[in-house]
Protein backbone atom coordinates (compact mmCIF):
# COMPACT_ATOMS: atom_id res chain seq x y z
CA UNK A 1 0.00 0.00 0.00
CA UNK A 2 1.25 3.51 -0.79
CA UNK A 3 2.04 5.62 2.28
CA UNK A 4 -0.77 7.80 3.52
CA UNK A 5 -0.47 11.41 2.42
CA UNK A 6 0.38 13.87 5.14
CA UNK A 7 -2.41 16.25 6.13
CA UNK A 8 -1.89 19.83 4.99
CA UNK A 9 -1.08 22.52 7.54
CA UNK A 10 -0.66 26.23 7.06
CA UNK A 11 1.78 27.77 9.54
CA UNK A 12 1.41 31.51 10.04
CA UNK A 13 4.59 33.03 11.44
CA UNK A 14 4.02 36.19 13.45
CA UNK A 15 6.41 39.04 12.77
CA UNK A 16 8.07 40.56 14.65
CA UNK A 17 8.99 37.66 16.94
CA UNK A 18 11.99 36.44 18.88
CA UNK A 19 15.03 38.38 20.03
CA UNK A 20 14.68 42.08 20.78
CA UNK A 21 17.55 44.58 20.82
CA UNK A 22 17.95 44.38 24.60
CA UNK A 23 18.26 40.59 24.53
CA UNK A 24 20.74 40.70 21.64
CA UNK A 25 22.83 43.23 23.58
CA UNK A 26 22.84 41.12 26.76
CA UNK A 27 23.78 37.87 25.01
CA UNK A 28 26.43 39.65 22.94
CA UNK A 29 27.85 41.11 26.16
CA UNK A 30 28.50 37.63 27.56
CA UNK A 31 29.86 36.38 24.22
CA UNK A 32 32.17 39.39 23.86
CA UNK A 33 33.42 39.09 27.47
CA UNK A 34 34.23 35.43 26.88
CA UNK A 35 36.12 36.35 23.69
CA UNK A 36 38.09 39.21 25.28
CA UNK A 37 38.82 37.77 28.72
CA UNK A 38 38.26 34.05 28.28
CA UNK A 39 36.31 31.87 30.69
CA UNK A 40 35.07 32.04 33.30
CA UNK A 41 32.67 34.94 32.96
CA UNK A 42 30.24 35.19 35.87
CA UNK A 43 26.63 36.18 35.22
CA UNK A 44 24.24 37.19 38.00
CA UNK A 45 20.92 35.44 37.25
CA UNK A 46 19.98 34.17 33.79
CA UNK A 47 21.26 36.71 31.28
CA UNK A 48 17.85 36.37 29.58
CA UNK A 49 14.96 34.07 30.39
CA UNK A 50 15.63 31.23 27.99
CA UNK A 51 17.10 27.91 29.07
CA UNK A 52 18.45 27.08 25.60
CA UNK A 53 20.41 30.35 25.50
CA UNK A 54 21.67 30.00 29.06
CA UNK A 55 22.87 26.42 28.52
CA UNK A 56 24.67 27.45 25.34
CA UNK A 57 26.55 30.20 27.16
CA UNK A 58 27.31 27.86 30.06
CA UNK A 59 29.01 25.44 27.67
CA UNK A 60 31.22 28.30 26.47
CA UNK A 61 32.37 29.14 30.00
CA UNK A 62 29.74 31.39 31.54
CA UNK A 63 29.00 30.66 35.21
CA UNK A 64 25.52 31.68 36.35
CA UNK A 65 24.99 32.62 39.98
CA UNK A 66 21.99 33.81 41.97
CA UNK A 67 23.89 36.31 44.12
CA UNK A 68 27.28 38.02 44.11
CA UNK A 69 28.18 36.15 47.29
CA UNK A 70 28.64 33.07 45.05
CA UNK A 71 31.32 34.85 43.02
CA UNK A 72 34.84 34.33 44.41
CA UNK A 73 37.34 37.16 44.70
CA UNK A 74 38.35 37.35 41.06
CA UNK A 75 39.38 39.63 38.21
CA UNK A 76 36.99 37.84 35.85
CA UNK A 77 34.04 39.87 34.52
CA UNK A 78 30.75 39.74 36.42
CA UNK A 79 27.78 40.60 34.21
CA UNK A 80 24.38 41.80 35.41
CA UNK A 81 21.44 40.39 33.45
CA UNK A 82 19.17 42.25 31.01
CA UNK A 83 16.42 42.49 33.64
CA UNK A 84 18.30 45.00 35.81
CA UNK A 85 19.43 44.82 39.44
CA UNK A 86 18.76 46.72 42.68
CA UNK A 87 21.24 49.50 43.45
CA UNK A 88 22.69 47.40 46.26
CA UNK A 89 24.14 44.93 43.73
CA UNK A 90 26.57 47.25 41.88
CA UNK A 91 27.42 48.83 45.25
CA UNK A 92 28.37 45.38 46.58
CA UNK A 93 30.40 44.69 43.44
CA UNK A 94 32.24 47.98 43.82
CA UNK A 95 32.94 47.29 47.49
CA UNK A 96 34.49 43.95 46.54
CA UNK A 97 36.39 45.49 43.60
CA UNK A 98 34.73 43.11 41.15
CA UNK A 99 34.90 43.89 37.44
CA UNK A 100 31.17 44.45 36.93
CA UNK A 101 29.55 44.89 33.51
CA UNK A 102 25.93 46.04 33.46
CA UNK A 103 23.94 44.42 30.63
CA UNK A 104 20.60 45.84 31.82
CA UNK A 105 18.32 46.57 28.86
CA UNK A 106 18.37 50.33 28.21
CA UNK A 107 14.56 50.37 28.27
CA UNK A 108 14.62 48.91 31.79
CA UNK A 109 17.25 51.48 32.78
CA UNK A 110 14.84 54.15 31.50
CA UNK A 111 12.22 52.94 34.00
CA UNK A 112 14.83 53.03 36.79
CA UNK A 113 15.69 56.63 35.94
CA UNK A 114 12.02 57.63 35.83
CA UNK A 115 11.43 56.17 39.28
CA UNK A 116 14.44 58.04 40.66
CA UNK A 117 13.29 61.35 39.15
CA UNK A 118 9.81 60.96 40.65
CA UNK A 119 11.32 60.17 44.03
CA UNK A 120 13.59 63.23 43.92
CA UNK A 121 10.55 65.37 43.11
CA UNK A 122 8.80 64.15 46.24
CA UNK A 123 6.40 61.70 44.61
CA UNK A 124 5.51 58.24 45.85
CA UNK A 125 6.05 55.75 43.00
CA UNK A 126 3.56 53.04 42.02
CA UNK A 127 5.05 50.17 40.00
CA UNK A 128 2.69 48.08 37.86
CA UNK A 129 4.27 44.65 37.56
CA UNK A 130 4.54 41.06 38.77
CA UNK A 131 5.93 40.33 42.22
CA UNK A 132 9.13 38.34 42.22
CA UNK A 133 10.10 39.05 38.62
CA UNK A 134 13.78 40.10 38.42
CA UNK A 135 12.88 43.31 36.60
CA UNK A 136 10.43 44.29 39.34
CA UNK A 137 12.96 43.45 42.06
CA UNK A 138 15.52 45.59 40.26
CA UNK A 139 13.18 48.55 39.80
CA UNK A 140 11.96 48.50 43.39
CA UNK A 141 15.58 48.31 44.51
CA UNK A 142 16.36 51.68 42.93
CA UNK A 143 14.59 53.52 45.75
CA UNK A 144 14.65 53.37 49.55
CA UNK A 145 12.28 50.93 51.25
CA UNK A 146 8.74 52.28 51.34
CA UNK A 147 9.25 54.74 48.48
CA UNK A 148 7.67 52.49 45.85
CA UNK A 149 4.53 50.33 45.96
CA UNK A 150 3.88 47.36 43.66
CA UNK A 151 0.42 46.82 42.21
CA UNK A 152 -0.40 43.67 40.27
CA UNK A 153 -4.19 43.67 40.04
CA UNK A 154 -7.24 45.92 40.04
CA UNK A 155 -7.83 44.82 43.62
CA UNK A 156 -4.38 46.15 44.54
CA UNK A 157 -5.39 49.51 43.09
CA UNK A 158 -8.57 49.51 45.20
CA UNK A 159 -6.50 48.90 48.34
CA UNK A 160 -3.79 51.42 47.50
CA UNK A 161 -3.40 54.29 49.96
CA UNK A 162 -1.39 57.33 48.92
CA UNK A 163 1.07 58.50 51.60
CA UNK A 164 -0.16 61.69 53.22
CA UNK A 165 1.13 64.81 51.54
CA UNK A 166 2.80 62.96 48.65
CA UNK A 167 1.86 63.14 44.99
CA UNK A 168 1.80 59.86 43.07
CA UNK A 169 3.51 58.76 39.87
CA UNK A 170 3.50 55.37 38.19
CA UNK A 171 5.93 53.28 36.13
CA UNK A 172 5.44 49.81 34.66
CA UNK A 173 7.35 46.62 34.09
CA UNK A 174 8.44 46.62 30.45
CA UNK A 175 7.17 43.13 29.51
CA UNK A 176 3.52 43.32 30.56
CA UNK A 177 0.37 42.77 28.52
CA UNK A 178 -0.80 46.06 27.04
CA UNK A 179 -4.43 45.26 27.81
CA UNK A 180 -3.85 44.29 31.45
CA UNK A 181 -1.69 47.34 32.03
CA UNK A 182 -4.23 49.62 30.41
CA UNK A 183 -6.94 48.41 32.79
CA UNK A 184 -4.74 48.95 35.85
CA UNK A 185 -3.56 52.38 34.69
CA UNK A 186 -7.13 53.47 34.02
CA UNK A 187 -8.10 52.33 37.52
CA UNK A 188 -5.16 54.25 39.02
CA UNK A 189 -6.23 57.40 37.19
CA UNK A 190 -9.82 57.04 38.35
CA UNK A 191 -8.72 56.77 41.98
CA UNK A 192 -5.88 59.29 41.74
CA UNK A 193 -6.67 61.76 38.92
CA UNK A 194 -3.43 63.70 39.50
CA UNK A 195 -1.13 60.67 39.25
CA UNK A 196 1.84 61.44 36.96
CA UNK A 197 2.29 59.39 33.78
CA UNK A 198 5.62 58.13 32.48
CA UNK A 199 7.23 60.64 30.13
CA UNK A 200 7.04 57.91 27.47
CA UNK A 201 5.33 54.51 27.47
CA UNK A 202 7.28 52.05 29.66
CA UNK A 203 6.17 48.84 27.96
CA UNK A 204 8.94 48.22 25.46
CA UNK A 205 8.57 48.42 21.68
CA UNK A 206 9.31 44.69 21.28
CA UNK A 207 6.62 43.64 23.75
CA UNK A 208 4.10 45.89 21.99
CA UNK A 209 5.03 44.71 18.48
CA UNK A 210 4.93 41.01 19.36
CA UNK A 211 1.59 41.32 21.11
CA UNK A 212 0.04 43.22 18.20
CA UNK A 213 1.14 40.54 15.74
CA UNK A 214 -0.35 37.81 17.93
CA UNK A 215 -3.62 39.75 18.29
CA UNK A 216 -3.92 39.91 14.52
CA UNK A 217 -3.09 36.25 13.86
CA UNK A 218 -4.76 34.48 16.81
CA UNK A 219 -8.41 34.83 15.62
CA UNK A 220 -7.44 33.36 12.23
CA UNK A 221 -5.78 30.11 13.39
CA UNK A 222 -6.84 26.90 15.13
CA UNK A 223 -3.92 26.96 17.58
CA UNK A 224 -1.10 29.29 18.60
CA UNK A 225 2.30 28.17 19.86
CA UNK A 226 4.53 30.67 21.64
CA UNK A 227 8.20 29.67 21.77
CA UNK A 228 9.65 30.73 25.11
CA UNK A 229 10.55 29.72 28.65
CA UNK A 230 7.95 29.46 31.44
CA UNK A 231 9.79 32.12 33.47
CA UNK A 232 9.75 34.59 30.56
CA UNK A 233 7.19 37.29 31.35
CA UNK A 234 6.84 38.56 27.78
CA UNK A 235 6.40 35.00 26.46
CA UNK A 236 3.68 34.24 29.00
CA UNK A 237 1.92 37.47 28.05
CA UNK A 238 1.97 36.44 24.36
CA UNK A 239 0.20 33.20 25.23
CA UNK A 240 -2.39 35.11 27.23
CA UNK A 241 -2.90 37.62 24.42
CA UNK A 242 -3.57 34.80 21.95
CA UNK A 243 -6.05 33.19 24.33
CA UNK A 244 -7.83 36.49 24.93
CA UNK A 245 -7.99 37.13 21.18
CA UNK A 246 -10.06 33.98 20.77
CA UNK A 247 -7.55 31.28 19.87
CA UNK A 248 -8.92 27.89 20.99
CA UNK A 249 -5.52 26.38 21.85
CA UNK A 250 -2.76 28.70 23.03
CA UNK A 251 0.37 27.09 24.46
CA UNK A 252 3.85 28.11 25.57
CA UNK A 253 6.60 25.66 24.53
CA UNK A 254 10.35 25.86 25.04
CA UNK A 255 11.09 23.66 22.02
CA UNK A 256 9.65 20.92 19.80
CA UNK A 257 9.88 18.20 22.46
CA UNK A 258 7.36 20.12 24.59
CA UNK A 259 4.56 20.01 22.01
CA UNK A 260 1.46 18.07 23.06
CA UNK A 261 0.46 16.68 19.69
CA UNK A 262 -2.85 15.32 20.99
CA UNK A 263 -4.06 18.90 21.51
CA UNK A 264 -3.42 19.69 17.86
CA UNK A 265 -5.40 16.90 16.21
CA UNK A 266 -7.37 18.20 13.24
CA UNK A 267 -5.84 21.68 13.05
CA UNK A 268 -5.47 23.28 9.63
CA UNK A 269 -3.87 26.61 10.52
CA UNK A 270 -1.23 27.13 13.21
CA UNK A 271 0.03 30.46 14.50
CA UNK A 272 3.65 30.52 15.63
CA UNK A 273 5.56 33.24 17.46
CA UNK A 274 8.45 33.56 19.90
CA UNK A 275 9.08 35.63 23.00
CA UNK A 276 11.76 38.31 23.01
CA UNK A 277 14.33 35.99 24.61
CA UNK A 278 13.71 32.97 22.34
CA UNK A 279 16.18 32.32 19.48
CA UNK A 280 14.96 31.75 15.93
CA UNK A 281 16.65 28.34 15.82
CA UNK A 282 13.93 27.02 18.17
CA UNK A 283 11.20 28.36 15.87
CA UNK A 284 12.88 26.53 12.99
CA UNK A 285 13.10 23.35 15.07
CA UNK A 286 9.35 23.47 15.69
CA UNK A 287 8.58 24.06 12.01
CA UNK A 288 10.72 21.00 11.19
CA UNK A 289 8.77 18.95 13.75
CA UNK A 290 5.50 19.90 12.05
CA UNK A 291 6.98 19.22 8.62
CA UNK A 292 7.65 15.64 9.73
CA UNK A 293 3.92 15.17 10.35
CA UNK A 294 2.25 17.56 7.92
CA UNK A 295 2.62 18.96 4.45
CA UNK A 296 3.37 22.47 5.65
CA UNK A 297 2.90 25.79 3.94
CA UNK A 298 4.71 28.53 5.90
CA UNK A 299 3.58 32.12 5.58
CA UNK A 300 4.56 35.25 7.49
CA UNK A 301 2.12 37.82 8.83
CA UNK A 302 3.91 41.06 9.70
CA UNK A 303 2.50 44.02 11.62
CA UNK A 304 5.71 46.05 12.14
CA UNK A 305 9.38 46.19 11.23
CA UNK A 306 12.13 46.67 13.82
CA UNK A 307 15.48 48.39 13.43
CA UNK A 308 16.36 49.17 17.06
CA UNK A 309 19.99 48.60 18.03
CA UNK A 310 21.65 49.00 21.43
CA UNK A 311 25.46 49.16 21.63
CA UNK A 312 27.39 46.89 23.98
CA UNK A 313 28.07 48.07 27.55
CA UNK A 314 30.83 50.69 27.51
CA UNK A 315 33.50 48.52 29.17
CA UNK A 316 33.21 45.96 26.38
CA UNK A 317 33.10 48.59 23.62
CA UNK A 318 36.32 50.13 24.92
CA UNK A 319 38.08 46.77 25.07
CA UNK A 320 36.86 45.81 21.61
CA UNK A 321 38.20 49.11 20.24
CA UNK A 322 41.62 48.40 21.70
Amino acid sequence: MPPLAKPRLEIVLCAPRGFCAGVVRAIDAVEKALTIYGPPVYVRHEIVHNRYVVEGLRRKGAIFVDELSEVPDTTAPVIFSAHGVPKAVPEEAEGRRLFAIDATCPLVTKVHREAEVHYRRGRHVVLVGHAGHPEVIGTMGQLPAGAITLVETLEDVDRLEAPAGRDLAYVTQTTLSLDDTREIVEALKRRFPRIVDPHKEDICYATTNRQEAVKAVAPQVDAMLVVGSPNSSNSQRLREVAERAGCRVSRLVLRAADIDWSELDGIRRLGLTAGASAPEILVEEIIDAFAARYEVDVQTFSTASESVFFPLPRALREQAAE
